[in-house]
């Protein structure tokens, strides 16, 4: 009996977050499986995620949040960060390069642009896919953009340079933020395969290293005026929505690692002179590591999905006819506390368990082919874009003297 509790999958990570959820998931459980048993491989040859991004695709995940008869499955948020905690337990890389896109879904969800909205969402349910252009590494000071769209007697023109453009490589478009004539920040949407626009796998990181976030160049690109976006700002939870996802990422890696630990445990058939059982699946101080790990996965799941059900009060908010200015922008600020309070404990606490995990094992787990390094590379650089000391530093002062956290963040010169 012990054994076959110990073989079941995902047991037990909490309860799902609605009483559909394993109805929504279930579709999308054989594809991540899929994704999962090449992600070492991947890893190791620094193999793009092309065609895995192509299963989630044909399966409808980058449409889950759209309504049924737009092809989606109108998941809520809570839902849709679930799915995004499986899918980061399968590999993190395919998550990270959706991003830009689920952020775009939100952004067309929530837009009062009626023309602007229903043309996108026309697109995203054929099945378009959406990368990031926001990020520079330039000279740019912070709040604006060496990236400029300018008017010129041949019309728009966009020219400039972005890095960290994630998932910029398998989309069909590329949602672009820019300066423009009069230094107003601008946001449009540019195709990925539009004369001029040249998107470059030469993202380096130790971890995360097949997310595409590279650079992408931008030289004299003829923009047509129906890709802009009418609106000079994004939906009201994109911050924390932004960040959440990296939360999501951080959570997936604690379960995958959890789970990839017991089973190597359970099947160690090598053990220490000093140790404390002739099988190290029956050593205590072993069996006290595995459930340290998975405290820790649980203790960032449940962490994720409290925190998520904050972006879906705010989604309400901002989407009813009848929410007052105050509602909306109170339920907005608390979705930005609750993340910035989430990071500060989920990254803990899957960093440490990414590292604490090699006490269970011996040295040979320390070889490439075995992939664990994969956890902590890729939970250090996901904490590293998402980075805790100012979180704890804008929850501390919101706490003590009600300061209201930044609403976007952007880096650049000082």
């Amino acid at each position: 009996m012990t054994d076959a509790i110990a073989s079941e999958p995902a047991f037990p990570w909490g309860a799902p977050p609605s009483a559909r959820y394993e109805a929504l998931a279930e579709p999308f459980r054989a594809v991540f499986a899929r994704i999962r048993e090449g992600a070492v491989e991947r890893d190791l040859k620094r193999r793009l995620p092309h065609e895995e991004i192509g299963w989630l695709r044909e399966a409808g995940f980058p449409r889950v949040r759209l309504p049924r008869e737009l092809g989606g499955q109108g998941a809520t948020l809570t839902e849709l960060f679930a799915l995004l905690v499986e899918l980061g337990a399968a590999d993190t890389n395919v998550v990270n390069a959706l991003r830009a896109h689920l952020g775009f879904v939100e952004d067309v969800l929530n837009s009062r642009e009626k023309a602007w909205r229903a043309r996108w969402l026309d697109k995203l349910a054929q099945g378009d896919l959406i990368g990031s252009g926001a990020s520079e590494a330039g000279d740019a000071k912070v709040g604006s953009f060496s990236t400029r769209l300018l008017r010129g007697p041949q019309g728009l023109r966009l020219n400039g340079q972005k890095f960290y453009t994630t998932g910029s490589l398998f989309a069909d478009w590329i949602n672009v933020v820019a300066d423009d004539d009069e230094g107003e920040v601008v946001y449009l949407q540019v195709p990925r395969s539009a004369p001029g626009v040249e998107v470059v796998d030469d993202w380096n990181g130790f971890g995360q290293s097949l997310t595409a976030s590279g650079t992408a160049h931008f030289a004299d690109v003829a923009v047509e005026p129906e890709w802009l976006n009418p609106a000079a700002a994004r939906f009201a939870y994109a911050t924390p929505f932004f960040q959440l996802v990296h939360l999501a990422s951080l959570t997936g890696i604690g379960r995958a690692l959890a789970d990839d630990l017991a089973q190597r445990v359970r099947q160690r058939d090598r053990a220490y002179s000093h140790g404390n059982a002739a099988r190290v699946a029956d050593d205590p101080q072993i069996l006290q590591v595995v459930g340290r790990a998975r405290a820790a996965a649980y203790g960032a799941g449940a962490i994720a999905q409290l925190t998520s059900a904050s972006l879906q009060r705010s989604l309400e908010a901002n989407t009813r006819d009848d929410a007052s200015d105050e509602e909306r922008q109170r339920a907005a600020l608390e979705a930005h506390v609750e993340v910035d309070q989430a990071v500060s404990l989920i990254t803990r606490l899957v960093l440490d368990a990414s590292t604490e995990l090699f006490d269970a094992l011996g040295a040979s787990a320390t070889l490439r082919p075995a992939g664990l390094d994969r956890y902590w590379r890729n939970a250090r650089t996901i904490s590293s874009h998402n980075p805790r000391v100012y979180r704890e530093r804008q929850v501390g002062a919101f706490a003590v003297s009600g300061t209201t956290p930044p609403t976007f963040y952007r880096i650049g010169k000082a």
